[in-house]
């Protein structure tokens, strides 16, 4: 009888920890955003002859304290506080034209409400005329944190490149006339494993579907059906074939996640193909993958290489999350903390998705 209460109260333990867990995720969701795992700038490269305009949207929210009295400042008239800001891009961005350093010059903080969401700015860079190379260093990380990334379109005449820059991809090489190059793919690979690796919504969905996947091939089954739907509409999303309100998709991802979760409680046995519901709700996780790419315009040349690099990325992030899990659901299978454990976590998720649907589409 005492091991068995023993037993009993080490359950409610462990289903507490979760409980308390995946509700310290929920804050996270609440503080971080939804998708981006932090800030995202967008910037545009126009070169022209020897000059090059490095012009930057940044938001508001993933300002220093500095950065945002001074943009106060600047908004006000204040020439100081508009130079200190252009220095910000001054210092931190570090261009080399044909193999010699480009030398920042004159630049301006572009007019905005003090209370818009972002603003922009632009520095004109000296390079040497004639540019075949041009080599971009990014370092605004070291300002606005390791949570930001700066989405780039390089545009010449008669050319585009894009490049995704964050803390582990600072640098890129544009050979100016050229294609694209494997390395640019390769930054919207990061991008990619990156967005879904801090997407605290996508992971709740995906952990709710895990939970009780059921065999090996049904758990196949939910995450090629995952996979292929967000692609989808993915693609047809970053091409302007369909785009859906930002807001009723960021909804209907948090119902997604609370539906699910209820599958768990609630239906014995959970609907056996879930797959369905994975597909379906796939289409619409689709649509929020795509705010990463779509806001920065991407131009056709080079499009699909880089929307590949990105649900590749993407999906091997998931293969991450799916590697890490599964060991746990398998030792817990069939033992006396597998039912507690699907139900303390589903429980949790279920909350976290009403309240993040809640919020979503009434706030």
């Amino acid at each position: 009888m005492g091991t068995g209460t023993g037993g009993a109260r080490a359950l409610r333990h462990r289903g507490v920890v979760v409980v308390v867990a995946l509700v310290a995720v929920a804050g996270v969701c609440g503080s971080a955003g939804a998708h981006t795992g932090g800030s995202t700038g967008y910037a545009s490269v126009t070169v022209h002859r020897g000059a090059v305009r490095y012009s930057v949207t940044l938001p508001t929210a993933a300002l220093s304290s500095a950065m945002a009295e001074d943009r106060r400042l600047a908004q006000g008239g204040s020439v100081q506080a508009n130079e200190r800001l252009l220095d910000v891009l001054r210092r931190t961005l570090t261009l080399r034209g044909n193999g010699a350093r480009c030398e920042p010059g004159p630049g301006r903080v572009e007019p905005s409400a003090v209370d818009a969401p972002s603003f922009t700015m632009f520095v004109d860079f000296a390079c040497p005329t004639g540019l075949r190379e041009l080599e971009l260093r990014d370092d605004i990380f070291d300002v606005l944190g390791a949570n930001h990334h700066t989405l780039a379109k390089v545009e010449w005449p008669g050319g585009t490149q894009q490049f995704a820059f964050e803390p582990a991809a600072r640098e890129a090489r544009f050979v100016l006339g050229g294609g694209s190059s494997a390395r640019n793919t390769g930054s919207f690979v990061l991008l990619g494993i990156g967005h879904i690796l801090t997407g605290w919504d996508h992971l709740l969905f995906l952990l709710g579907l895990l939970l009780r996947a059921g065999s090996w091939l049904a758990l196949a089954k939910i995450i090629t059906a995952f996979t292929l739907a967000h692609s989808v509409t993915l693609t047809l999303a970053v091409l302007d074939v369909i785009v859906l309100p930002d807001r009723l998709v960021e909804a209907v991802i948090a119902l997604s996640i609370a539906f699910v979760a209820a599958e768990n409680l609630f239906l014995r046995p959970v609907v056996a193909r879930r797959w369905v519901v994975s597909f379906c709700f796939g289409l619409v996780h689709g649509f929020g993958f795509s705010s990463a790419l779509r806001e920065l315009g991407l131009p056709s040349q080079g499009l699909l290489l880089s929307l590949f690099g990105f649900n590749a990325g993407v999906e091997i992030g998931q293969a991450l999350v799916v590697a890490v899990s599964l060991p746990v659901f398998v030792l817990l299978r069939d033992t006396p903390w597998e039912r507690r454990m699907i139900w303390s976590s589903s429980l949790a998720i279920l909350l976290v998705g009403l309240v993040l649907f809640f919020e979503r589409a009434f706030f």
